[in-house]
C-alpha cells in the first residue's frame, strides 16, 4: 500500500472508497471476493491486513489472534487507510467488515472524525467499555442473523443492544435480522460454506446473502455516491 501496513485493493483507483474488514481467520480469499463484489458496484475497495500476512487455520488459532489483536492501533490503521484513500483521489469513504471486522467497523465509527462518512458492520459489536456506539454520528447500517449464538458479540441480544445504542446516538441507522441466518452467513466461498456448518450446525442461506448486498448497496449508494 506504500505505508506501514499493507493490503489488498481492488476497483476503480479514485472512486468512491469502502474499507472492507477482515474476520477472525485474516485477509482470506473469501474477505477478498466480498471486496471484489462491493468493487464491481463502482468502488475502490482496500482490505487492511491487519494481522500482516498470518492466517488463523482453524478456530482455536483464529480467536488467539483476535484475542492479542490491538484494536486501538487496529482502529488507527483503518483511519490512516481512509486518509490513503482519500490522497488517492477518492472523495468520500465508508467502511464494513464481517465479525471482528465488524466490531472494527463500529470501532472506526465511533473513533473516526470526520475520515468515513458511513458504516456497515456484518455480525460483530465491539466492547461497549472502550468504544461506546452510542456517541456514534455517522450512518451505519448493521447485518445480523437470527440464529446467530456469539453471546454478547453478535447474538440477536447484542443486534438489539447496537439498535438501542444507536438510537441514544441520534444517528441515522438501520439493523437488520436475517432469518435461517447464523453468524458469517455472508461467506459463501465453497470451504466457508462447510466450516460454518461444521462450526455452527446451520445451513448457508443464499437468499440472505442476496437481501445483505443489496442493502449494502443501495446504503453506500445513498452515502458515499458516484458508483454505479
Amino acid at each position: 500500500m506504500g505505508r506501514s501496513f499493507p493490503a489488498y485493493v481492488c476497483g476503480p483507483k479514485g472512486a468512491p472508497a469502502v474499507i472492507v474488514l477482515q474476520e477472525w481467520w485474516g485477509v482470506t480469499s473469501q474477505v477478498q471476493l466480498q471486496a471484489q463484489r462491493i468493487a464491481s458496484q463502482g468502488y475502490r475497495c482496500l482490505v487492511p491486513d491487519l494481522y500482516k500476512g498470518k492466517l488463523g487455520v482453524d478456530a482455536e488459532e483464529a480467536s488467539h489472534m483476535m484475542g492479542n489483536l490491538d484494536f486501538p492501533g487496529a482502529v488507527e490503521e483503518i483511519r490512516a487507510a481512509a486518509s490513503y484513500l482519500k490522497e488517492e483521489g477518492s472523495a468520500t469513504c465508508g467502511v464494513t467488515g464481517f465479525c471482528m471486522g465488524g466490531a472494527l467497523s463500529l470501532a472506526s465509527a465511533v473513533r473516526s472524525q470526520g475520515e468515513l462518512v458511513c458504516a456497515a458492520p456484518f455480525y460483530g459489536v465491539p466492547d461497549q467499555k472502550y468504544f461506546d456506539c452510542s456517541t456514534i454520528k455517522i450512518p451505519v447500517q448493521a447485518h445480523f442473523g437470527k440464529l446467530d449464538s456469539l453471546a454478547g458479540f453478535s447474538d440477536p441480544a447484542a443486534a438489539d443492544a447496537l439498535k438501542a445504542a444507536l438510537e441514544k446516538a441520534g444517528c441515522p441507522h438501520e439493523v437488520h435480522m436475517y432469518e435461517g441466518a447464523a453468524h458469517g452467513f455472508m461467506n459463501d466461498e465453497a470451504a466457508f460454506i462447510e466450516k460454518k456448518k461444521a462450526m455452527f450446525g446451520v445451513d448457508h442461506s443464499p437468499e440472505a446473502v442476496d437481501a445483505a448486498y443489496s442493502r449494502l448497496f443501495d446504503f453506500f449508494g445513498e452515502h458515499l455516491g458516484g458508483a454505479k
